[in-house]
């Protein structure tokens, strides 16, 4: 950190090492779309509630509002444009596709991200695990599509 306040956190994200310049007070989410330009999370609500800025930190769903840029140093994130694998969609991203899940799509990224947490953890979910692991909230009430596009990348 330099005299001004400013930190030079490196962080791994998809899996390509960016230093970027932020104040140490930086959240994660603005750090990758204003640092490292990355605008698949989105900004929400700012206090970690709604879930449009989740991201992977380790595997783990996180929201990127309230995570600090220095605290996700050494850590391995995932963004949505980090997802897919050589040109391919993940099998959640075409899941989503094929049952018409985004309507307005703001949350939608923050949802994807989720779910990709979820099925980390629990490769083929019960719908009760689904509901207890998706908190995003969805202004568009896209939530039975998102069920049903979870169980289908199960199955991919």
């Amino acid at each position: 950190m330099d005299s001004v306040g400013k930190a030079m956190p490196k962080l791994t994200i998809n899996g390509k090492v960016h230093d970027l310049d932020v104040a140490e007070d930086t959240p994660l989410l603005w750090a990758l779309r204003d640092g490292a330009g990355l605008t698949g999370a989105k900004y929400g609500c700012g206090i970690g509630q709604c879930g449009a800025c989740t991201v992977l930190v380790d595997g783990e769903a996180v929201r990127s509002c309230v995570v600090l840029a220095v605290d996700a140093a050494g850590k391995d994130i995932v963004t949505i444009e980090g997802l897919g694998e050589k040109g391919r969609l993940h099998a959640l991203q075409q899941a989503w596709i094929d049952h018409d899940v985004p309507q307005c799509g703001y949350c939608q990224t923050g949802m994807i991200m989720a779910a990709a947490a979820l099925l980390r953890r629990t490769p083929r979910p019960s719908d009760a695990d689904i509901d207890a692991a998706m908190t995003n909230i969805c202004r568009c009430g896209t939530y039975q599509q998102v069920r049903a596009a979870i169980h289908a990348a199960a199955k991919a």
